[in-house]
């Protein structure tokens, strides 16, 4: 696979709820602070969007996609002016959780955002360290790819039918890959990170080489060859992009990958061996000073917190929860 979609596997988000937003007149919705990523696409008309944190509001038209991968609260209007009412509200009481389906008592359907919640089963960090605060991409659906997946996203959520839920799953979980290329597309204006990095080609080829062979005993010479660079122009331009040094990089990227077999159960020295190490006590050690736990305790740790997201997922599709999109 690609480097984004090996870290998409690691971290697993999964679609938590989607939702149709339909409003006509003034209106105005609040919306709390979140875990994981939301993402949101205007299909009709435009609005306001009031970020906790952010100064100035943004103004999405039609076709505009909205990322908001740091859980900020944020208000979505019409007028700047108007009454916000707690978006939670529309949603209360419903008994289908498959989707998310709020229209406005007006006529006229002026507004239509097609929105996913998505959370994040393990590593978010990796992801969402090298995500912005928030993306906004002005005519994002156009992209005929994108618009595809909205539609079928859409008319599931307007006329369920057998089998629907997991199409609308697939689209948008196709949405949010095709918003993150889209974030990774702008990376040649300045932004910091493997994400962005990978609109490099040379650097790109490294990162996959990286990802593709963890336990392969790379050293900066063999990756500055992989990039087709010298040793040292790889070396500054590697670090500048990404944000680290290759071999610090590949650390961690080893890591993430033996915390996985950990969780899974593997042992620690089949972990260590996946990842390049002969030694379990140098493994352990690197494992330690890179995930700031020993590899034992971090298997005990992620394991307990999947099960409790487990247990909080089964409850929420009680008829009694009531997601947001």
């Amino acid at each position: 696979m690609d480097p984004l979609s090996d870290v998409l596997a690691l971290v697993r988000p999964h679609n938590y709820a989607s939702g149709l937003l339909v409003r006509s007149g003034r209106w105005a919705l609040e919306f709390p602070a979140h875990e994981g990523i939301k993402c949101y696409v205007v299909m009709k008309g435009e609005c306001f969007v009031v970020l906790d944190g952010v100064k100035k509001p943004l103004h999405l038209a039609t076709g505009d996609c909205l990322m908001l991968p740091h859980g900020r609260a944020f208000r979505l209007c019409s007028d700047l002016r108007a009454r916000a009412v707690d978006a939670r509200t529309l949603f209360a009481g419903r008994e289908a959780r498959r989707f998310n389906v709020t229209r406005s008592n007006g006529k006229d359907d002026a507004f239509v955002l097609v929105g996913g919640h998505f959370s994040i089963e393990r590593s978010a960090e990796i992801l969402l360290g090298v995500l912005p605060s928030f993306a906004h991409l002005r005519n994002g659906a156009d992209q005929p790819s994108l618009k595809n997946h909205l539609e079928q996203l859409m008319e599931e959520m307007k006329d369920p039918q057998p089998g629907g839920s997991l199409l609308a799953q697939h689209s948008a979980y196709s949405m949010l890959v095709i918003v993150l290329r889209m974030v990774l597309a702008r990376g040649e204006r300045g932004g910091v990170g493997w994400l962005f990095a990978l609109a490099n080609p040379r650097i790109a080829r490294a990162i996959t080489s990286m990802h593709e062979k963890p336990a392969h005993p790379w050293t900066v010479q063999l990756l500055a060859k992989r990039a087709s660079m010298s040793r040292t122009t790889f070396a500054e331009h590697f670090r500048r992009t990404v944000g680290q040094a290759p071999l610090e990089y590949l650390t961690r990227w080893r890591m993430l990958v033996a915390g996985e077999l950990l969780i899974s159960g593997a042992s620690v020295f089949e972990a260590a061996g996946a990842v390049g190490y002969e030694s379990e006590s140098a493994f352990s050690a690197a494992f330690k000073r890179t995930m700031d736990q020993s590899p034992r305790a971090y298997a005990r740790q992620r394991r307990a917190q999947n099960a409790r997201r487990a247990f909080n997922g089964n409850a929420r599709s009680w008829p009694s929860a009531t997601p947001e999109p």
